[in-house]
């Protein structure tokens, strides 16, 4: 409940799919113990095939929704050559990304034909009896894994793993527990198959399951329909406490990869367009900037402003008008923005003006000139993002948006 009000609170800083996903996989935890029992053993209480359903439905959904969503999406996961530029223009690229980037061209043919077999073969192992769907839950937590090396896609794929568990069952994870363990769930299960006298909390459980079971399908109505419709559309919630909702990524690849950087200037002489100016860039936790810096390795963490930082780089400012106050915070020397910004040029005394370009980043060449001189990205400017602003244009542009203008005096 509490992470729910965040994520409605947080509005756009909290819009990402797995926000759903972590919300989805929390209603069903709720259900997976006993309430009045903390013994390591419960009796008559077996975690209902409601939640082990539940979950395995979560992951055949989130894996289904992925490949269809790029199946109908973009032409270049049809064509086999999505891969060619994944790795390069991901939100956040990680040491791996640049030379997984590199690979032959038959390499990212056979990477996008795997994903298509993970994401829309595999998960219908999951309906089979066992070891078939023990395997479909291998399988997903090894992709996942794979994820999670290339690419800093927060902490969506850990959290993909969890509902994959639920493929396996007692016998398959046995190993990971002691003999005595193993030897008192053995135990309970017999007495669950003899038909011992179950105390009334038993039946009361039942009636949860049963209405729980009911409550999921009525809920995968719409999910499903969306699954079919060939105007699917992805990390969606067709409920508002979003119980159960629909999932997908990567629907179409980025070609090309741009960056918003941000820039002040204490000098007054700025010139027709800032060319006499001394410009000094405010450089992000994890998002490209400086083109000698390594691509960190932050998953799980998720930096959100960086993440936004990559969408807004698809459009104009006018469709992100938040970045507008990021640079006010900036301009204004708000001290709260350095926790959220690897580097501010500006630390001791804010800029006079501000501005952001917009570059074209590519990933240098292994073995070229570029790359031996330390540089993992080259770039070129390929436009203006936000004309050159102070705090006399632009702090009317926060108020009226209902924002707050930092003010040192009265902070």
């Amino acid at each position: 409940t509490l992470y729910h009000s965040i994520s409605n609170v947080g509005q756009r800083w909290y819009s990402f799919g797995w926000e759903s996903q972590l919300l989805e996989m929390g209603f069903l935890a709720m259900f997976m113990s006993p309430v009045l029992s903390l013994r390591q053993y419960p009796r008559h209480t077996p975690t209902s095939l409601v939640i082990v359903w539940g979950n395995r439905w979560l992951i055949f959904r989130i894996m289904i929704g992925a490949g269809l969503i790029k199946i109908r999406g973009d032409s270049c996961w049809r064509d086999l050559t999505c891969m060619n530029y994944h790795y390069e223009t991901q939100p956040v690229p990680n040491p791996i990304s640049y030379y997984l980037h590199q690979s032959p061209e038959i390499i990212h043919k056979l990477e996008t034909a795997g994903n298509h077999v993970i994401e829309l073969l595999i998960p219908f192992l999951m309906f089979l009896p066992q070891p078939f769907c023990a395997i479909n839950g291998f399988l997903q937590i090894l992709f996942q894994a794979v994820l999670i090396v290339s690419g800093n896609l927060s902490f969506l794929n850990w959290l993909t793993m969890l509902p994959s568990i639920f493929c396996f069952d007692d016998y398959v994870l046995s190993w990971l527990f002691s003999k005595a363990s193993v030897k008192k769930v053995i135990g309970l299960q017999r007495e669950r198959k003899e038909g011992i006298e179950r105390p009334p909390g038993f039946y009361v459980r039942k009636v949860v399951s049963l209405s729980l079971s009911l409550l999921l399908a009525y809920l995968s109505i719409p999910v499903v329909q969306n699954l079919f419709s060939s105007h699917q559309v992805m990390n969606t919630s067709f409920n508002s406490l979003r119980i159960l909702n629909t999932y997908g990524a990567f629907g179409s690849v980025t070609k090309q990869r741009n960056e918003v950087i941000i820039e002040g200037t204490y000098n007054t002489t700025l010139g027709k367009n800032g060319e006499l100016a001394d410009w000094e860039e405010f450089e992000f936790n994890c998002k490209p900037g400086d083109i000698y810096r390594r691509p960190c390795v932050i998953s799980p963490y998720h930096y959100r402003l960086d993440w936004l930082m990559w969408f807004a780089a698809f459009q104009n400012f006018q469709h992100n008008p938040w970045i507008l106050n990021v640079c006010g915070k900036l301009l204004a020397g708000d001290p709260l923005i350095n926790s959220i910004i690897a580097y501010n040029p500006f630390k001791k005394k804010p800029p006079k003006y501000i501005r952001a370009s917009l570059y074209r980043y590519e990933f240098t060449k292994i073995g070229s000139p570029e790359a031996k001189a330390g540089k993992w990205w080259k770039r070129r400017k390929i436009g203006e993002y936000i004309p050159i602003v102070s705090e006399q244009n632009l702090r009317p542009v926060i108020e009226q948006q209902g924002w707050v203008w930092y003010n040192k005096d009265t902070s």
